[in-house]
Parts: structure tokens; sequence; C-alpha cells
């Protein structure tokens, strides 16, 4: 059985995280992780939590959101580590177990060495918690493109091209990777071609991969656990779950409500972000059922 772990992305509003070194005399003294420690039997995660941050850092945790959870076998054990992100907590972070702590962004070099298990939880950092997805069709390619143009000024910094039935698609996504490229920003094309920074799979695409592409981001369309257990199992490098709440698009579908999202969502390897009837204001409803961030059509560029 797998050992469970409590570790804490703790974020400060910058954006910048603590990462903690392992003191001599532990396995792999001297590697960098997040903070955090084993979860005693019978404790609940959180409340492990919470109680590792007081005795390491001396910090009393406020607000924890579930995250990822990712299964690591080393030589001397295999852990599950349920990670949590640490948003407001009482107290400075000060090492109170002969370890080392450094703030650290995740675009900046990584410390090293760090714990292998924690290189994905790195990528998963880096990506932002809103993903716009674009409206062409029903805006027009050239009013879309102002949009995206406004929302890139304001720090939008992942984009998905949609509108598969749009006249030149090809070639608006290419306007729209234009637009991105100074900005840092990130775009993904809706069951290809393979022409931006990665492909974002419809959930009949998904349902027919074998492996995941080898270049580029790769991201999946879900609807219930068992397509976002294929995305779990091709590693992709997140997945979008729903429709939370009632979509214009799709009137009278079927919705997963927030405790659907995160009966589904919770525990998952990957970044999800939670999709249907969303706007910026659903945030931190969506971090509570364990969401990355939230995907938007319409909600992305009001």
């Amino acid at each position: 059985m797998p050992v469970e772990v409590a570790a804490a992305v703790i974020q400060r509003a910058d954006g910048a995280f603590l990462l903690a070194r392992r003191p001599a005399g532990k396995v792999y003294a001297g590697y960098w992780e997040f903070p955090g420690g084993k979860v005693e039997a019978g404790e609940a995660a959180d409340r492990a939590l919470a109680r590792e941050l007081h005795e390491e850092l001396g910090i009393d945790t406020c607000t924890a959101f579930p995250w990822l959870t990712r299964v690591y076998s080393y030589p001397h054990a295999t852990v599950r580590l349920n990670f949590f992100r640490v948003t407001a907590w009482k107290g400075e972070p000060h090492p109170r177990e002969d370890q080392a702590i450094a703030w650290q962004r995740w675009d900046a070099p990584p410390a090293e060495p760090m714990l292998p298990a924690n290189a994905p939880v790195l990528a998963a950092l880096a990506l932002p918690h809103e993903y716009a997805i674009t409206d062409a069709q029903s805006r027009g390619a050239e009013p879309m493109l102002a949009r995206i143009r406004e929302r890139l000024d304001g720090g939008l910094r992942l984009v998905q091209v949609r509108d598969k039935n749009l006249p030149r698609r090809e070639d608006f996504a290419r306007a729209v990777l234009r637009l991105a490229r100074p900005y840092g920003a990130r775009v993904l094309i809706n069951g290809g071609p393979d022409i931006a920074d990665g492909v974002h799979y419809t959930a009949a695409q998904l349902m027919r991969l074998t492996e995941r592409p080898r270049a580029g981001l790769a991201g999946a369309s879900c609807h219930d656990a068992a397509e976002l257990q294929q995305a779990m199992a091709l590693d992709l490098d997140f997945a979008v779950l729903g429709p939370v709440k009632p979509t214009p698009s799709h009137p009278g579908a079927a919705t997963l409500g927030w405790d659907g999202f995160a009966r589904i969502a919770r525990g998952t390897s990957i970044p999800v972000y939670a999709i249907g009837g969303m706007r910026r204001s659903d945030l931190e409803a969506a971090w509570r059922a364990g969401a990355h961030g939230i995907a938007m059509v319409s909600g992305a560029w009001s």
C-alpha cells in the first residue's frame, strides 16, 4: 500500500510558491520538495497538511484547495502525494526542522536537485487558471481577434481555437498564434491540425488515443469519469470536465453541478478545468471542487 502524504503548494499573490530542502539524515537529504508529510492512520489529508505545516514552518493554514494526487515509487517506498494549494495562512513561514526554504517561480530556473516525483507538479503549476476558448463563428473572425488581443493585454495566457466550422479556420488559428507569441501565451487547436503549441482533443478523439503526442501541450474534453480516467492514463497535460452549469450552446443538456464535478475531479493526477456556464467569478468555487481552473467560451470574452 502506498504511504499517504499531504503536500502543500504554498502560493503567494505574485504566484511564487514555497519549496523546502530535506535536511541531513533523511532519505534524499538535500533534495527540494513541497512542504508536507505523512498522513497518520485515520487522519484526513487536509488535517495532516495543517499539522505538518505548523510543525515544519510555524504557519496556520487558513485556505487550502484540493488539487492533484500523484503516486510515485521510490526505491524505499511508494507514496501517494495529495497536493493542496494553500493560498492563505497565518504567520511567516520559517524553518523549524533544520530544513532550508526558498520561494520559487514556475518561470524561473528550478531549484536543484528536485525530488523526481515533483516534475509533473511543476509543469502543472505553469498552466494558467483560465483557459479561454474562441467563438469566432458567433462573433466574427476579426472582432474575435481584436478581443483576443485585449485579453492578452490583460494577462490571458492559454487559448483554445475551437470554431470547427469557421471558413479558413487554419488561417484564423495562425492569426491567433501570431497574436499570442509576443505575450508568451500558448495556443491549442481543437482536434488539430498540430500547427500551434499543442492539440485539444475532443472526447471521441481522446477515447481512440493509444498514446499522448510526443511534443506540445495535450488537453482533452471529458464528460464523465471514464473519459477522465483515459486522459490520466495517457498522462495528458490537462483535461476539461463539464458541463458544470447550463450553457446557451447546449440548452437542456445534463449538468454535473459542483458536487458532481468534485466527485469526478478530486484525486486526479492531472490538472482539470471546469467548463460549462463558467464566469471568472466561479474560480474559487472551482478550486474548492478540486479544479485547477476554469475553461470558458462566452465568459472569456464578455
